[in-house]
């Protein structure tokens, strides 16, 4: 039986001190202020253990952790034009992914209607095997799937990202898998250049990355489309035994990195999507923090994705009752109906 969903989080994230920079402890602030004034959404609090480096290791190469550690202990230093580490980085980075581990821990061991939550910086799904890059250091959602898979006994984890950047780090490090089944989308042309729509894994793992690309302007018709009327029913096929977001909110409207129109309504509707899916399919869902750079939007955002993945699934709001399939739902569908034949839905008018 599933217990009081959970929020996972740790001081040390305001410990990485980026200075000048979108990705500021800003951002954690006021994420914990507001959810502190709705009284944590209902959730129980957690103070995250730091990853061991036995779980790190299981994604990231031992040369890449020695490298962030290397500069950490020398004081800080500029990874790449985007990335800065500070002398408390590495501790916000063990336990943003430690935060992630023990979310997943979590809704494993509760079961069908667990829900919970992440909230750490620095992100994560840029982060490759090797390198730190799009103010990422490690990449927290991928080791949390991983640990799911190598230690909770799963065998299959869906992994949506509604980031608008593309996740290329959990692309790559999932790339050769059918163990994780990566759905991401994501605002294309846009930094860091992937996810492109022919791009779709290799191998065993041909077919388990599905990119849907967007343009700038798009907005919760766009979004919350692609997640009903392709994530779910890929899903649907999938039958992942657990559900992990990562959970950006720069394609709010209100972010200044990006050039996408979601609104508060919209990503509510996108966690209604996935806290449905998660009860039909009788798997956990948990939402680890991305990106989100309009501090206001960020924080009311992630305090309604939790308050709505924590309700019982209810019939859908006046947003998910009147969109329409979306153009670029329907190229998906038909792109993908070959390698998935269940993505395949009837068109629906508002």
């Amino acid at each position: 039986m599933a217990s009081a969903p959970v929020f996972l989080s740790h001081i040390a994230s305001q410990g990485h001190d980026t200075g000048a920079h979108p990705e500021s402890a800003a951002r954690i602030q006021a994420v914990e202020s507001t959810l502190r004034a709705c009284g944590w959404c209902g959730y129980s609090t957690v103070s995250s253990p730091p990853v061991s480096r036995a779980e790190l290791e299981r994604v990231h190469q031992a040369a890449h952790i020695d490298r962030i550690a290397r500069a950490v202990q020398a004081g800080g230093a500029q990874l790449d034009p985007d990335t800065v580490v500070s002398s408390g980085s590495l501790e916000a980075a063990l336990h943003a992914c430690g935060g992630a581990v023990e979310l997943a821990r979590r809704l494993v061991a509760g079961g069908s209607g667990q829900v919970g939550f992440s909230a750490h910086r620095p992100p994560g799904h840029h982060a490759t095997a090797n390198r730190a890059m799009g103010f990422c250091l490690f990449n927290n959602v991928a080791v949390a799937a991983r640990h799911a898979l190598a230690e909770l006994g799963l065998e299959r984890v869906l992994v949506l990202d509604w980031d608008v950047h593309h996740g290329n780090g959990t692309s790559e490090i999932f790339w050769e898998t059918d163990a994780v089944l990566l759905v991401s989308i994501h605002q294309s042309p846009l930094y860091p250049g992937s996810g492109a729509a022919y791009e779709l894994g290799s191998g065993r793992g041909y077919g388990y990355t599905i990119n849907l690309p967007v343009p700038a302007g798009a907005g919760d018709e766009t979004f919350v489309s692609l997640v009903r009327d392709v994530a779910v029913p890929l899903a649907r096929s999938y039958r992942p035994q657990l559900v992990l977001v990562s959970a950006g909110y720069d394609a709010h409207a209100d972010d200044p990195l990006a050039d996408c129109r979601v609104s508060d309504a919209g990503f509510g509707a996108m966690a209604a999507l996935v806290r449905d899916l998660g009860h039909e399919l009788g798997v956990p869902v948990g939402g680890v923090l991305e990106g989100g750079y309009a501090v206001d939007a960020l924080a009311r955002c992630v305090a309604l994705t939790m308050q709505t993945l924590a309700a019982a699934p209810a019939s859908p709001d006046a947003l998910l009752a009147t969109l329409a399939v979306h153009p670029l739902a329907l190229e998906a569908q038909e792109r993908l109906s070959e390698l998935w034949p269940g993505v395949a839905t009837v068109a629906r008018e508002p």
